[in-house]
């Protein structure tokens, strides 16, 4: 299968990475008498040598900045922080935050190579670590700790990340093309199997792979043996067994009718040192990270869903990085800006093009854009609705008539949204957020789409990353959703990095 792929080589004897198959233990003999049951997954070479990677890559990024300290140091260069560095204080900055990354979980192999909580853990390291060493300046009164504090522990930050995103683009690249993958046994009725099958398929970069079903009757819809082509192997009373005889490094169970958290604790235990992960959907909406919280009661762990937090210090600091990040932006852009608008007006017609656009709690505002299309363009637009492409409400069109050359060329790479920076810088806008609505799709939306306008609507999003026009109505509110209700400044971060792939690409850009 395409898990046992070896970092940078091919596939791996099966001896590398299962043992031979063997007789199954029964699920009744106690723990301390079967130790590893024969059969069982050991971590596949690729993973192991991927999570090696990572902690090189860390090591050497701290590396490198108690290198670059000891250096400015000898040649007394950082007199704007307080003098110069000594070796053994490099060092010991170093150490604390390699125990940093260690303490926050940085290194798990679980987290490593998706999603925005990599990231999140290592910026908690980096702040745990400044604070640690500049308290400690403080009680032992070593005023040559303010260069490392404000200096090189973010350096050393800085190329962890660089170098952390580098792997893992690698892994993703690997994992588009089906290597580096885990296997998945879904587990619960056909619909839920189905909606789990498509997600992994969209969302590759996971590295999860549906290569099995389980359903309530031990077959796909109609009797057929198979769920979206993925075969059926075996009804609910047969995933342990399954797990035990097949490949499954993580058995997914959705909605499975009839079990009760006792039956989970049952196939916890069954499968048990065979090296799969369990994992359950809470049917909790889209909902995860910092708003899930476990408040046990007499023992019994429950999940307790608090209420989204859009301001405080988080939020102020959304605001800071929106006005500094589009004042930066407009400076550097300044003479592609410049460029366009002279193109646009050689067109014929006005430069911008101004809408009124719905944002946070419903207050409209004035969105700016480039012209792409001809002036006359909504006068137009009665007469093309019938071909309209768009999703829901949305009013879309692949070959718009209206749209002149030089618009399809700024709207395949989204050139014709650079203005909207001074909507960012106005406080209307931000950089990540939702797609900002027209007041008419607005009017329709349900009482979850209404949940968009919580946040500011943004210049970049999950919609921009995942498709754009290509995506299905309820599949961008969907992720309009996900980022309002699981909102981080990681997550503002990954889709920031994102974007700039998406655009590049071009795709679902009309």
């Amino acid at each position: 299968m395409a898990s046992d792929v070896e970092l940078g080589g091919g596939p791996e004897p099966d001896a590398d990475t299962r043992s031979a198959p063997g007789p199954v233990a029964p699920v009744c003999s106690p723990a301390w008498a079967v130790g590893r049951p024969a059969g069982s997954l050991t971590r596949p070479r690729w993973e192991t040598r991927y999570a090696r990677l990572v902690v090189g890559g860390d090591l050497l990024a701290v590396a490198i900045a108690v290198l670059v300290g000891h250096l400015l140091g000898l040649g007394n260069y950082l007199p704007l922080f307080g003098g110069s560095t000594s070796p053994s204080l490099g060092i010991g900055s170093g150490l604390i935050t390699v125990t940093g990354l260690f303490v926050t979980r940085a290194w798990d192999p679980r987290i490593l190579g998706q999603g925005s909580d990599e990231f999140s853990r290592v910026l908690h390291a980096l702040v745990a670590s400044a604070v640690v060493v500049g308290l400690g300046g403080l009680a032992l009164q070593i005023s040559a700790v303010r260069p490392w504090v404000f200096g090189l522990i973010p350096l050393a930050g800085i190329l962890l990340v660089i170098g952390r995103f580098v792997l893992r683009g690698w892994l993703h690249r690997r994992r588009a093309d089906g290597r580096f993958t885990h296997a998945v046994l879904a587990v619960g009725t056909i619909d839920s199997v189905a909606d789990l099958i498509r997600r992994t398929r969209r969302d590759s970069h996971n590295g999860w792979v549906v290569n099995g079903v389980c359903t309530p009757t031990g077959a796909g819809a109609d009797g057929t043996p198979s769920v979206l082509d993925v075969p059926v192997l075996g009804d609910l009373d047969s995933v342990a067994e399954i797990v035990r005889r097949g490949r499954h490094r993580v058995v997914a169970v959705g909605d499975a009718p009839g079990w009760s958290g006792r039956r989970l604790h049952q196939l916890a235990w069954d499968i048990e040192g065979l090296g799969a992960d369990l994992v359950v959907d809470p049917g909790l909406m889209e909902i995860a990270g910092p708003r899930l919280h476990v408040a046990p009661v007499d023992g019994l762990p429950l999940l307790r869903l608090t209420e989204p937090i859009f301001n405080g210090v988080p939020r102020v600091v959304k605001n800071v990085i929106d006005w500094v990040g589009a004042s930066l932006l407009l400076v550097v852009v300044a003479p592609v800006l410049v460029c366009i608008a002279v193109a646009v007006k050689l067109d014929g017609g006005p430069v911008l093009f101004r809408q009124t656009r719905v944002g946070r709690h419903g207050n409209a505002f004035r969105m700016l854009k480039f012209r792409s299309m001809i002036v006359d363009a909504e006068a137009c637009k009665a007469d093309l609705m019938a071909a309209n492409d768009g999703a829901g409400p949305l009013f879309k069109l692949k070959d718009d008539p209206r749209v002149t050359k030089i618009g399809a060329f700024l709207r395949k790479y989204s050139l014709d949204e650079l203005p909207q920076l001074v909507n960012v810088l106005t406080g209307s806008m931000s950089l990540v957020g939702p797609r900002p609505p027209l007041p008419q799709e607005v009017a329709t939306y349900s009482r979850a789409a209404e949940r968009k306008l919580l946040v500011k609507p943004g210049l970049t999003g999950l919609w921009q990353i995942s498709g754009r026009s290509d995506l299905s109505w309820q599949e961008s509110v969907r992720l309009d959703l996900r980022y309002v209700e699981n909102w981080t400044l990681a997550m503002d971060a990954h889709i920031l990095w994102k974007t700039l792939g998406a655009l590049i690409r071009g795709n679902g850009a009309y």
